[in-house]
């Protein structure tokens, strides 16, 4: 059995926040294969799926962002799983809106719901990690992830989710070129930056015309 995590924080006013995307996605993924109701357990909610390749727990931790470790390893334990079983779908600030990367391993680059993952379960599970763009300057980070997703954003947003929740079968049996592929041609996002750009520097120069990442994120990818 696999366990996808979505994460985010709890609460009606955090549901279409950015910081969310992986809750939306773990919603997704319940709606399209007729998942059994939430239910409250393991410190979040969770919902089992049968898919063809095989059953799968999806949980949405109800700890706020900055302990989702303490509800993965509740539920890693309750259900005798390792880390390997484990799937994490999260924001991603150094991708371009609506891009995909799927890695297994590796640190987690200041993203607390990961750091508590890992302090909790070591780093060796799956993440994927869903681009929702950075704002072009550290001290709006802040407000730019916890924010609602604007409608112009739910152009893209929204085939993104569904191409997630159709190819979720593929993540769960191990298949990640095939999903990670399918799922990054659904996105219909612009590239580009999401505010106003800076003054070029090596940290924000212009975005590559052909994957949306400039040149400083592609470096942070390939050592991640």
């Amino acid at each position: 059995m696999k366990l996808i995590v979505g994460l985010g924080n709890p609460g009606p006013k955090y549901v279409r926040n950015r910081h969310n995307i992986g809750c939306l996605a773990a919603d997704a993924i319940a709606r399209a294969h007729a998942a059994a109701s939430f239910r409250a357990k393991f410190q979040g909610e969770v919902a089992e799926v049968r898919f063809a390749t095989g059953k799968a727990l999806i949980l949405k931790p109800e700890t706020f962002m900055n302990f989702s470790g303490d509800s993965v390893r509740a539920a890693l334990d309750f259900h005798k799983l390792t880390p390997g079983d484990v799937i994490v779908l999260h924001d991603e600030l150094d991708l371009a809106p609506g891009r995909v990367r799927v890695k297994t391993g590796g640190g987690h680059a200041g993203h607390n719901g990961l750091r508590s993952i890992i302090g909790h379960i070591g780093p060796d599970f799956t993440r994927v990690r869903l681009g929702i763009g950075h704002p072009g300057d550290k001290a709006l980070v802040s407000n730019h992830v916890l924010s609602d997703f604007t409608k112009a954003e739910a152009e893209w947003l929204e085939p993104l989710l569904t191409a997630i929740a159709q190819n979720a079968p593929d993540l769960a049996a191990g298949d990640i070129a095939h999903f990670a592929s399918v799922v990054g041609q659904a996105s219909t996002a612009p590239d580009g930056p999401v505010a106003p750009p800076l003054p070029l520097s090596a940290t924000n120069a212009p975005p590559d015309a052909e994957d949306g990442r400039t040149p400083l994120q592609k470096l942070i990818d390939r050592f991640r």
